[in-house]
This record gives structure tokens, C-alpha cells and sequence, in this order.
């Protein structure tokens, strides 16, 4: 078997102690004061080299991996995709690696990914968390693991977290249907005790009932695991009858990128018949033949914010818990055009 490539090895042919090299290689040159060309001289000798660096040796040494564990809900959806992107870039700026799962909304399979990265000898972890998790939450503070909780905080658990004003976003893009001509709006959500749904929830309520309309409320619920047929009897129930409504909000994008396929399948005329707002992006919205209203979460700074997080409890064992909530912006577009 061909010999490991070692730092000494890079020294040599360097002309330089080891110190130095293991500096460059842990991204510490500066603090160390190497020069710029001789680090780039360092780095491509060790690429030369085919140098592959030691991390579990690391670890050992440090008692750090350098690596953050991310669970997200489910990464076929945009939305996490790009949360997961951000992280990985933001950690990325601070010298680490992102290892991430997806718990695709099954508490069970959220804890084992827990326990996966945990094993890893990660030195952290940012969590999107599935509904009924709280426990595995709990478990985490009391075995003094860094964690941040990200877009989906328990009220309940006293922990760090990265949220928006759910209910803020939410009230506002019903008032923007209200006063664009419309009365009778419709609302679709996740069945699912998640805080963040139940806030999209209350904001919807508490527009409705600020403009005089609390019994037109017409909330109806979509089981994960039963998408498409939960929403296609929403949807029929909400058009149907003798006073249809003429709007409708999702509370998610895959709600609304779902109910969206069902609406064009009936031929209802959006937003001559039924204006749509979606909570959340999606590039199928620019597609659908009159762009859809959104609400655009800052997913950047909350993964920005995160990382942070993250990082200060890593270094910092004792610090203090910090919930950081960062408000949404309503994006306008021909999917709830005036009456």
C-alpha cells in the first residue's frame, strides 16, 4: 500500500518546518503570519502530493471534528434546499464542514439522524424539527450538545433559535387579499401541531377578524403523508357550494404548488375567480400562468444567523440562550390582482 502523505512530507519539499505547514493546512496562516505566496506554495505541494488530511487525528487533538451536523424536514422541498445551501456556505467561511439528513417529517427517523450525527463526533447541530420531537430536543440540553433550532422553535424548550414572525407574514398577506376586493378567503394548512403552522394560523384568524370578517373564517387541513388527496377535497370544498371563496392561502409552498396542479386541472380562472398567496418561494410559481403572490422568507440571514449561534455555543458552553425572529416580505404579483 502506497505510504500516506504526511505534513513532514509537505516540509520537506517545502523547505519549511512542520508547524508552519500544519498552520496553512488548518487555514491559520494569518494568525501565524505565513506570507501569502508561501502558503500558496505549501497548498500546491500538498495537492501535488495528493495530501489527504488526518481529521479523526485531529478531532482527537482539538476535541473538535470541525464538521456541523444539519437535519432538515424534507429536502426535496426548495425551501430547505436552500437553507441547506446557505449553511453549508456560511460554514464554509469559518472553516467548517456540513453533514446533513433529511428526517422527511418522521420523528423517528429524526432521531435516529440525531443519534447518526452524534456518532459522527459532530461538534454541533442546527435542526429543522419534525413534529413530536421535543423530546429528542430536551435530550440534547440535558447531554450538553450545541444546538440551534431553525424555522420551527418549541415555545416550550428553553433553547437557541432562528424563526421568522409567522403570524406578522401571514397577517399581512391576508390584509393584502382583503384589500384587493376579496372576502371570502380561504386558508390551507399542514394538519400538524408545529408552532410555526399555528402562527401562520393565527395571523390569518386575527386579519380576518380585523376586518370584520371572523366568520367567513375557512381553514381546512392537509395530512403530510396524504398530500394530493387531502388537498384536491380542501380545494372541492372551499370552490363548492353556494358562496365559494375567492381567495386562498397555503401555508406552505408544497401545499400550494399541490393545490395550484388542482385548480388548474378544474380550470378556475386565477385571479379572475381565485386569487392565491403561497407562504414561501418556489421557481414552479414563476412557471404557472399568472406568477404567484408569495411570501418570501429571509433565508440567508436566518442562515447566517444560525451558524453564528452555533459557533458562539461551541465555543462557549455557559452561553446564554438567544431566540432571534426576523420578519418575511410579501412579494406582489398577478396571482391576486385586484377584483
Amino acid at each position: 500500500m502506497k505510504k500516506k502523505v504526511s505534513l513532514k512530507d509537505i516540509a520537506q519539499e517545502a523547505g519549511v518546518s512542520t508547524a508552519l505547514v500544519s498552520y496553512v493546512m488548518t487555514n491559520k496562516e494569518e494568525k501565524a503570519r505565513v506570507g501569502r505566496e508561501m502558503a500558496r506554495k505549501i497548498r500546491k505541494i500538498a495537492q501535488k502530493l495528493n495530501y489527504q488530511p488526518n481529521h479523526l487525528a485531529r478531532s482527537l487533538k482539538s476535541g473538535r471534528s470541525d464538521t456541523i451536523g444539519l437535519i432538515v424536514a424534507d429536502i426535496s422541498n426548495p425551501f430547505f434546499g436552500h437553507i441547506a445551501r446557505t449553511i453549508e456556505d456560511e460554514a464554509k467561511q469559518h472553516n467548517y464542514t456540513v453533514i446533513f439528513g433529511s428526517s422527511d417529517e418522521n420523528v423517528d427517523k429524526s432521531g435516529d439522524l440525531i443519534n447518526a450525527l452524534l456518532n459522527r463526533q459532530v461538534d454541533g447541530l442546527i435542526v429543522i424539527p419534525a413534529e413530536g420531537s421535543e423530546q429528542q430536543i430536551r435530550r440534547l440540553k440535558e447531554r450538553h450538545v450545541p444546538f440551534v433550532l431553525m424555522d420551527r422553535p418549541f415555545p416550550d424548550v428553553d433553547a437557541s433559535s432562528i424563526s421568522i414572525n409567522n403570524a406578522g407574514a401571514a397577517y399581512e398577506a391576508v390584509k393584502h387579499l382583503l384589500l384587493s376586493g376579496r372576502r371570502r378567503v380561504g386558508m390551507i394548512a399542514y394538519k400538524t401541531g408545529l408552532h410555526h403552522i399555528a402562527e401562520r394560523r393565527s395571523g390569518y384568524t386575527q386579519a380576518l377578524s380585523d376586518y370584520g370578517l371572523e366568520k367567513e373564517k375557512r381553514i381546512k387541513l392537509a395530512r403530510y403523508s396524504h398530500l394530493r388527496d387531502d388537498i384536491r377535497k380542501a380545494i372541492d370544498q372551499l370552490t363548492g357550494g353556494k358562496h365559494p371563496a375567492d381567495a386562498l392561502f397555503f401555508a406552505t409552498n408544497s401545499l400550494a404548488i399541490e393545490g395550484l396542479r388542482y385548480i388548474s386541472e378544474l380550470g378556475i380562472s386565477v385571479p379572475e375567480q381565485l386569487a392565491v398567496v403561497s407562504f414561501d418561494e418556489s421557481e414552479a410559481f414563476d412557471l404557472f400562468h399568472a406568477p404567484v403572490t408569495y411570501i418570501r422568507q429571509p433565508i440567508r440571514e436566518m442562515g447566517k444567523a444560525a451558524v453564528r449561534l452555533l459557533l458562539e455555543q461551541i465555543r462557549d458552553g455557559d452561553k446564554p440562550t438567544e431566540a432571534i425572529c426576523l420578519d418575511a416580505e410579501l412579494i406582489v404579483r398577478q396571482s391576486t390582482a385586484k377584483k
